[in-house]
């Protein structure tokens, strides 16, 4: 099936078929995206030790400032390219391709540059310690020599499942999980490379992947192709890009400055450990937060296309079916956080000490879970039609307008636990927020379809 035939199907097809016919190979595409951060995290804390955990933790926020640049370019591009393909502009699409790629290139080598020249002071502010410090350089020294190539993989990758290619784009990703498992023990072990051997296996992985989508692309036959005059930046569909993609870029950004206060609060009132214990937490819960993310990859392009096309009903619908799948994959990442913290937890690492503390903490932070679903679909719902203020305040109150202030609030009341309870804490009550905003625009969208 060529891309403008499966790209005008999105207006006519039911919309349960349609949504699994995107959301399954995204949900699958992004269920091997957390097993490909979760192997890292295990082959690191098997193989090189309980402390190099902590030393990867503290990476993390670097990590989500990159993404945010990353996902600002490729979700903002793949929202618009979804829109356009609904109001028939296959030239914008064009362009669209062909600005992805110059931006990917642009804020990639960028990106790299300012942070290699200032990466042992950033880490320290990320709550690095003399302990933890040459861990999380050693990693992230070799992750951003390879930026570019993470920000144009992710960015074409997108691009793909919006075009109409959802299976291709569960594959690539399939194909960097599988490939980056093959290499993470042959470096760590018998190379003796460590934790920059993970790194290493990160970031050729997405290299081949990234070749395999540049072949894809340069193929003539397809509707959405590489070809001369497409890359020269547009002021207009920059501007737009980046306006769309504002909301998983100040996501992102938001992310990095939470867990530079977690990790900080952490080392404070629980020490290294405590660092390496909500390391491990994240790789677990990652799992349920990237299938929901499938589920809402799978929605975007069907939302984004019958916005364009005026089809509300269908547009509700696909929102209704993408709300109840999302609910329901977090519940399941509540029942594991509950009832089997501790079998997930000795993946990780068999230091005593850090899975007491572990399990201890997943029980806290997952108990609000199964709310997520909801909130994460309906914030990216906004993006996907367009409606990137929306988006952006609902994103910003989960992370910043509700979280922060808990993080400074609580710790000082409950210690350690204190960083944990205000997780599920600010959920709730961004999802009450984002219920409310919901149910108005539910309003105005039948008040539309009555004139």
């Amino acid at each position: 099936m060529d891309n403008q035939k499966a790209t005008l199907e999105l207006g006519t097809k039911p919309v349960g078929q349609l949504l699994m016919r995107y959301a399954v190979p995204a949900i699958i595409a992004m269920t091997a995206s957390s097993l490909y951060n979760m192997v890292d995290s295990i082959f690191i804390g098997q193989g090189v030790g309980a402390m190099a955990i902590s030393g990867l933790a503290i990476t993390f926020p670097l990590m989500n400032l990159s993404t945010a640049f990353g996902a600002g370019v490729g979700v903002g591009a793949s929202s618009l390219l979804s829109v356009k393909l609904g109001q028939k502009d296959y030239g914008a699409a064009q362009n669209i391709l062909g600005n992805t790629v110059m931006l990917n290139i642009i804020t990639g080598i960028s990106f790299s540059i300012i942070s290699l020249l200032f990466l042992d002071p950033i880490l320290m502010f990320f709550g690095a310690s003399a302990q933890t410090l040459p861990y999380a350089k050693d990693y992230m020294e070799i992750i951003l020599c390879g930026n570019v190539i993470t920000h144009l993989y992710f960015g074409l990758n997108a691009l793909q499942r919006a075009a109409g290619k959802p299976q291709l784009s569960m594959y690539m990703t399939i194909f960097t999980v599988v490939l980056n498992a093959i290499l993470d023990p042959i470096f760590i072990w018998p190379l003796g490379l460590g934790i920059r051997g993970a790194a290493y296996a990160t970031v050729l992985s997405q290299l081949f992947a990234l070749i395999w989508q540049v072949v894809m692309f340069s193929n003539k036959a397809e509707f959405i192709h590489f070809k001369r005059g497409i890359y020269r930046l547009k002021s207009q569909l920059v501007k737009n890009i980046i306006g769309i993609g504002m909301s998983p870029f100040s996501m992102n950004v938001c992310a990095c400055f939470v867990v530079i206060i977690i990790n900080n609060s952490l080392v404070d009132h629980g020490g290294d450990m405590a660092v390496g214990a909500y390391g491990i937490i994240n790789r677990i819960v990652f799992i349920f937060v990237m299938i929901t993310i499938g589920v809402n990859q799978g929605m975007q392009p069907i939302a984004g296309y019958n916005y364009g096309a005026m089809k509300f009903d269908r547009m509700m619908r696909v929102l209704k079916y993408a709300v109840i799948c999302g609910t329901c994959v977090t519940t399941v990442g509540f029942i594991v956080g509950q009832f089997f913290p501790e079998q997930c937890v000795r993946l990780f690492t068999s230091d005593e000490t850090l899975i007491s503390l572990s399990v201890h903490a997943m029980r806290l932070t997952t108990v609000s879970f199964p709310i997520i679903g909801f909130q994460m679909v309906v914030a990216n719902f906004f993006q996907s039609i367009g409606k990137a203020k929306v988006s952006v305040f609902l994103s910003l109150s989960r992370q910043l307008v509700f979280l922060i202030p808990m993080l400074l609030v609580l710790p000082t009341l409950y210690g350690v636990d204190g960083v944990w309870y205000s997780m599920p804490v600010a959920d709730t009550i961004s999802a009450l927020v984002t219920a409310i905003i919901m149910y108005l625009f539910m309003r105005k969208i039948n008040k539309q379809k009555t004139i």
